[in-house]
Parts: C-alpha cells; structure tokens; sequence
C-alpha cells in the first residue's frame, strides 16, 4: 500500500509531547540544582526507594546504563551521603547500594518540589484531567504497541 499525502490537519502528539517534555525538564532540572541533584539522581534513589537494596549491577540493569556510568553516579550519590555501598555478605566481590535515611529525606523534598513544576507545567488542566493523563500516559508506555505493519498482517487498516 502506498503511502499518501498527509492530511496536516491531522492530530498528531508526538510535537505536543515533545515540548511537553522539554518544559517539564527545564522546570525540574531548575528546582533540582538547588538540591545538588539531577534528573539521573533523582530516577536512581527512586529506584533504590521502591527496589529496597540492589546490588551495583542490578541497578545498572534496572537504569538500562553502563556499570562504568552507574559507579560515576553512586560516586555523586554516596559524596552527598544519599546512599551507601557495602560488600555483600553472599559474594564479596559484590557491592549492595541502599538509600540512606538523609537519600529518603532528600527523595521526599524532591517529589514535593517537582509537584509543585507539575503543577506549572500542568496548569492548564483541572485535576480530573490531570488523572486522565497519567493514565493515559501509563498506558501508551506499558509494553511495545503495534505499528501500522504489525496491524496490517492480521488485520488491514486503511488509516496506516
């Protein structure tokens, strides 16, 4: 099937979510510089939050980064006193990262700060359409979703 022209009066959201984005990363990199953090920072005590201990390498796993770029990051980390490494007790070739209770402290100011640059960013809808969002959101990003060639093996559809 050929591809036609584009109808440019099609609704589109890949534009829309992209500047989105790019407001809600310069509001938040601009209330996370005052704490001495950043985005990265931030996903990786988040993580170490709701995992609990992890091992070095699990949380290089988890953040999808090279174990090189992990140490450079627990490095920021444990100079603030946000999270510990120790030896673990199975293997003690292995390092265990655990958040601290000052990382938890420091975790807790963030999120309210960074509700406070959604709220910014997010000023124009009402709270029930602020849920409706998130939702949304959750769903486009839960698993890979069918393109327009998978969708025409089982079933053709002439809009792709």
């Amino acid at each position: 099937m050929a591809a036609g022209p584009v109808d440019q009066r099609e609704r589109r959201s890949g534009a829309l979510l992209e500047y989105l984005a790019r407001r809600m990363r310069v509001r938040s990199e601009s209330v996370l510089a005052p704490l001495g953090l950043r985005p990265r920072h931030l996903v990786a005590l988040t993580v170490l939050r709701d995992t609990g201990d992890i091992s070095q390498q699990g949380l290089a796993s988890t953040l999808q980064i090279d174990g090189t770029n992990v140490v450079g990051l627990l490095n920021d980390l444990e100079a603030a006193g946000l999270v510990e490494r120790r030896r673990s007790p199975e293997d003690r070739r292995r390092h265990v990262v655990a958040i601290t209770p000052t990382g938890s402290k420091r975790l807790n100011e963030v999120e309210c700060a960074l509700a406070t640059a959604e709220d910014d960013v997010l000023g124009g809808l009402q709270p029930a359409e602020r849920d409706q969002l998130y939702d949304l959101l959750r769903r486009a990003t839960s698993g890979a979703g069918v393109t327009c060639a998978d969708a025409g093996a089982d079933d053709p559809d002439p809009l792709c």
